[in-house]
């Protein structure tokens, strides 16, 4: 009881391990500004368990909250979950303290843990709705694929009624308290749509399949703990209802118009088409890359109806901010948008339609043709401008009477 990184009691049977992440800036692209947390959870069933394990850095932190409440070498089995190295970095050298009888995972999670870190774990692959018996208690599994790699799997404590749910129902939120009731609902909602945007949007699909088959299974859950962030043991449709809105992205009135600009030209533009889109009655949001990141782009657009992207032309191409926002907004699939490119140019003007060739792809559905300029805007330009918000705002206002998506 000396060390100085204690457990935190989750139920009489299960306790947090894991460790704060306070520093991380940065998750693969994604601002993570709020920092985070590696959760990991201890069974004291009559063979002590313990799910996951956290970022290799954090290896000692871990320990140190196993040894506050039993000696880490009482440990029976080790739960891999998901073999992303934010959950198994510390893997290899927690299995040699521990020296467990058996460490489980998924089939597809032995093949990506064995690429990881070669032959020397020994690892005893769990298939789809297997259940160990721990002595007095039980784990099921239940395999997750592509939710959001294809090793991912999360396991359901019966008797306690808990899922580890892996990286699903998580977020990025480094926070003293470890759980969702004691922190304020408009932060877990941004941080848990951040999280979704930037993380599970190109798996919507499988993630209303994951919520329904485990409304067919009939399984109770009462406490819901992920490998990110709190954990829930209250008001869990709050974040499962917060999931099904997320994933069915169902289109919205607001547009979000992301645009970077070299002389205020395409910033011009922009703010003309802001005011379209607001006297169409619709809600617009304006994104400025100098400002704004493109995990922030991106959680914003998860709610939207429709997305303008504008940009100045330089040496033939799009500016380089506009082009990375494009590239991971593409790889992110956001579904059911109306939208448009606009920008200005100095003697070529390539950008507008380099944008609408990749909105096509995204499927985005255009309203007109890209507005493009030389130089400087003036007033005629801008009435077109505020044309185009106009039309985007009628389009997305009957689209969302409608439910598109649904």
């Amino acid at each position: 009881m000396n060390d100085p990184f204690q457990a935190v009691r989750v139920s009489d049977r299960v306790y947090w391990v894991g460790a704060i992440d306070w520093s991380i800036q940065d998750f693969h692209g994604y601002l993570t500004s709020r920092g985070t947390t590696y959760n990991a959870y201890l069974v004291l069933a009559d063979a002590i368990t313990l799910i996951d394990t956290v970022k290799a850095p954090f290896r000692e932190e871990l320990l140190a909250r196993v040894r506050s409440v039993v000696n880490p070498g009482d440990i029976r089995y080790v739960i891999s979950n998901h073999a992303e190295m934010d959950h198994s970095g510390s893997l290899p050298e927690v299995v040699k303290v521990v020296k467990p009888e058996k460490v489980f995972t998924s089939t597809m999670g032995a093949k990506a843990l064995g690429q990881h870190f070669g032959s020397g774990l020994d690892l005893t692959a769990v298939k789809d709705g297997d259940t160990l018996s721990l002595g007095n208690l039980a784990l099921t599994f239940l395999e997750t694929r592509m939710l959001h790699w294809p090793d991912s799997m999360v396991t359901y404590l019966a008797e306690e009624k808990l899922l580890f749910s892996q990286d699903g129902f998580g977020m990025h939120l480094a926070s003293s308290e470890r759980y969702a009731d004691e922190i304020e609902e408009n932060v877990l909602e941004r941080e848990g749509a951040k999280y979704f945007a930037n993380i599970l949007l190109p798996y919507s699909p499988l993630v209303l399949k994951l919520l329904d088959r485990i409304g067919k299974l009939g399984i109770v859950i009462n406490a819901i703990a992920p490998d990110h962030g709190p954990i829930w043991r209250k008001s869990l449709d709050t974040i499962i209802g917060w999931y099904a809105k997320w994933a069915t992205q169902e289109p919205t009135d607001k547009a979000v118009i992301v645009y970077d600009t070299m002389w205020q030209s395409t910033e011009k533009m922009a703010r003309a088409i802001a005011d379209g889109i607001a006297a169409g009655g619709a809600r617009a949001k304006l994104l400025s890359l100098k400002s704004r990141h493109r995990s922030d782009v991106v959680t914003e657009v998860l709610d939207a109806g429709a997305l303008l992207v504008g940009s100045p032309t330089m040496n033939n191409q799009m500016f380089p901010t506009v082009a990375d926002v494009l590239t991971y907004l593409r790889g992110l699939k956001p579904q059911h948008l109306a939208g448009a490119a606009f920008g200005s140019y100095g003697w070529s003007g390539e950008a507008v339609g380099q944008i609408e060739r990749i909105l096509q792809e995204m499927k985005v559905e255009l309203i007109g043709e890209g507005i493009k300029v030389q130089y400087v805007p003036g007033d005629e330009l801008k009435r077109r401008c505020r044309a185009l918000g106009e039309a985007v705002a009628g389009k997305i206002r009957k689209r969302a009477r409608k439910g598109v998506g649904r």
